[in-house]
This record gives structure tokens, sequence and C-alpha cells, in this order.
């Protein structure tokens, strides 16, 4: 894992990146805790410049095991130590590799649903909902990539349905399309965007044999 390897010339962009895909989950797990919004934006900040500082994220390795049970993990041990309690840490010890929308964080956090999850199954819900995030900006860039910007803001919006959402034969005439080419192109976003979510998946799992579980685990956390 390149985030971890300080002599990759991308460790700092990569540590970003993991930094900013999976920090929510663990603030709303320690919100859920009942710790307040600064406590849990520190405490945040905090382990992942522990996790650089002590060059953890270069020890996480597949045959090591699931990625989001480390991640966790890693903040419990972390909590124990209890260096929430020293000011030195306070938004990484100077270390702000990351910055962090706080605003946004809370924001989303008080849309949680408070009448179901606890913390580590809040967490859980989170990671998968972020790892599923993960897919759909590769997804995005992909299609960004091809000049397909357009049709793939379209397809999303019309799967995910809800006000505004135009029809295939609505999209196909604002595209300069056919129905079928777009009904074809909506069958090909599903079938890239399941791809990449299973690559995802098994970045994050001991071998690729696990991926068909750990999928199943993540859609059961996701539906509750």
């Amino acid at each position: 894992m390149s985030a971890g390897d300080p002599s990759c010339p991308q460790a700092t962009e990569a540590m970003e990146k993991l930094c900013r895909a999976y920090w929510y989950p663990l603030y709303a797990y320690l919100r859920k805790q009942g710790r307040n919004k600064e406590s849990a934006e520190d405490l945040t900040q905090g382990l992942f410049a522990r996790l650089l500082r002590l060059n953890s994220f270069g020890q996480v390795r597949p045959e090591k095991g699931r990625f989001r049970t480390f991640l966790l993990s890693s903040l419990k041990n972390f909590l124990s130590d209890q260096y929430d309690k020293e000011r030195a840490i306070k938004r990484g010890g100077g270390c702000h590799f990351c910055s962090l929308d706080d605003s946004t964080a809370e924001e989303r956090y008080q849309h949680e649903p408070a009448n179901v999850l606890d913390p580590e199954k809040l967490y859980e819900r989170r990671f998968a909902l972020a790892l599923l995030d993960q897919a759909r900006q590769r997804l995005r860039e992909e299609y960004a990539g091809r000049g397909k910007s357009a049709l793939y803001e379209l397809l999303q919006t019309s799967d995910a349905g809800g006000p505004g959402t135009q029809t295939y034969k609505e999209i196909a005439t604002r595209l300069g399309m056919t129905e079928s080419a777009v009904t074809s192109a909506a069958f090909a976003m599903r079938r890239r965007f399941s791809h990449l979510v299973r690559e995802e998946v098994a970045n994050t799992v001991e071998s690729p044999a696990d991926v068909d579980e750990e999928l199943r685990h993540l859609i059961t956390v996701i539906s509750g």
C-alpha cells in the first residue's frame, strides 16, 4: 500500500485519499459513543497522524485481514492509549496532513438514524457506504476521461429515481442518442460499477475467496 511507504513519491497523495475515504466512519463512531464534535474531529485526525507516523498503513496487507476491522481496531487502541488527553496530538500534533470538512461531517452525522445504530454498527454501515463512494468516484472519473460526464450524471440520476428523474427516452433526446443506445449504456454502467465495487472490496480482504462474503456483509449493514 503506497500510502504507508515514505519512499513512494505518491505516498502523501495516497494517504490523503485514504484519509478522505474513511475518516467519516470513524468520526461517526466517535460521535455515537458520546464524544462531542471537537473531540471526534481531533481524535480522527490524531489517529490518521499516528498511523502515518508509525507507518502502520505500510503494514496493512490483504493477508492481515479486513481493512475495516484494522481501522476500527486501530481507533480502539488509540483511545485506550488515551491519546485524546495529550494536547500535543490535537489536530494531528501539527501534522494536519489532510483537511477534513468538519462542518459537513457534523451535518452528515445529524442525519444518521439515531434510533437504530450502536457505534460499531454505524461505523460498519458508513465504511460500506464509503467503499461504494470510492467505486462511484472511480466510475465518474472514467466517464469524465472519455468525455461522457453528461451521460454519467443523467444515468446516475435516472437510476437513483426521485424528483427530476428523466426517462431513457428523454435522456436519449437530450444527448442525441437512440433510446436503445441509452438503455445499453445504462446496463454497461451498472455492470462496470459492480466490477469496481468488487475491486474495492478485494483491496480490503484477505483473499479473492473472501470477496463474496464481504460483499454480502456490506449489503447487510447498508440495508440495516
